[in-house]
């Protein structure tokens, strides 16, 4: 090494790389090079990252619904990191802080952001969806309001599960779930799980899980579930499902949270929900779908869809920290951040099974 420069080892630590999605099922580990820092901006050393369904759906098919990717574009949205670098206006965090990211930046000018809705903004810039990059990287550059700081007992993998668990959070707030509500949820993949321990967190008494996957109904059980019922994936056999479901239930179902979005969970959720009862759209399976609305409509049963999620990282830290919510028995895969491990992580992650949620440790 000559004087004042840097050995080979720390030129190349110095370079901040991440993983690329370059074309259907590949991904490349390659130099990211990273903004300036703003004056409200922090640079944060990533350290948990997991994988979204989205992030699955952009690997395998380049595109989710109407969200396509163009070029080369860095993955991943659920993550947690260390602070390195700070604008000098940032007064609430300071290096060597650990935070979880809320992964939209939203325009902050628009009426729909000003009105305390900026998750609908229409100019949002969300990590990994295209045109914009994700966080499966070494670094990323981030507004630092949109960092929070972690307590001292919830880890870095649990700041990472804050971004999944704050979508069942938004749904629970939309439903107006509370200690009355007798609440089913349709579809046990990570959103549903989540979903599941948001509703219990918000006083729901008793809650039922509906799903094809013997594996994924145990899991929800032993967090926590009441009952369980397994279904088909036959839309014929919906009437029979539903009488089960109430059964299971032993009173009305007054919310139901569709987490998949097909034809059949959406007729399911209308049939099963109580008169004057509300059902969650939270998954989009399908774009379009054919279900039973008149009769839902002539019950008076709420339709409300959500998009994301809106100031629920306070609380989602506050339910970690006090133990109300356990996230940790989701994570079930781990993997490092070299070639070989991207891929198979993602490739674990698409075939499901018994991954429920694949993390990166970077």
């Amino acid at each position: 090494m000559g004087k004042g420069g840097m050995c080979d080892a720390e030129k190349k630590e110095a370079v901040n790389m991440a993983a690329w999605l370059v074309a259907k099922n590949t991904l490349k580990i390659e130099p990211f090079k990273l903004p300036p820092l703003g004056s409200c901006d922090v640079k944060i050393r990533m350290k948990a990252v997991g994988i979204c369904g989205s992030d699955v759906h952009f690997f395998k098919d380049m595109r989710v619904a109407n969200s396509i990717v163009k070029e080369p574009m860095v993955l991943g949205h659920e993550c947690a990191g260390i602070i390195e670098e700070v604008g000098g206006e940032v007064k609430h965090l300071v290096v060597g802080d650990r935070v979880a990211l809320e992964p939209g930046i939203s325009c902050s000018r628009c009426n729909i952001c000003k009105d305390g809705r900026y998750n609908l903004c229409g100019n949002v810039k969300f990590f990994s969806s295209p045109p914009f990059n994700g966080a499966l990287a070494n670094q990323v550059v981030h507004p630092a309001d949109l960092c929070f700081k972690l307590p001292e007992n919830v880890s870095l993998e649990e700041g990472a599960m804050c971004e999944p668990l704050s979508v069942g959070v938004h749904a629970c707030r939309r439903a107006n779930v509370g200690p009355e509500t007798n609440v089913l949820i349709i579809g046990v993949g990570p959103i549903g799980l989540v979903t599941m321990l948001a509703a219990r967190a918000f006083g729901a008494p008793r809650i039922v899980i509906v799903g094809c996957s013997d594996y994924r109904l145990s899991v929800g059980k032993e967090l926590g579930a009441d009952q369980f019922v397994k279904v088909s994936t036959n839309i014929q056999d919906v009437d029979a499902e539903v009488g089960e479901i109430q059964k299971a239930m032993g009173a009305q179902v007054d919310v139901t949270f569709d987490c998949a979005g097909l034809d059949k969970t959406m007729s399911t959720a209308l049939n099963a929900t109580c008169a004057g009862g509300k059902v969650c759209l939270v998954g989009f399976g399908h774009s379009e779908m054919t279900v039973p609305l008149t009769p839902a409509a002539a019950r008076e049963v709420d339709i409300v869809g959500i998009f994301r999620y809106k100031n629920t990282w306070p609380l989602c830290l506050e339910w970690l920290k006090s133990g109300k919510i356990d996230v940790k028995p989701l994570i079930t895969h781990r993997f490092g951040f070299s070639q070989e491990e991207v891929m198979e992580a993602f490739e674990t992650s698409a075939r499901r099974g018994r991954a429920i949620k694949v993390m990166f440790n970077l």
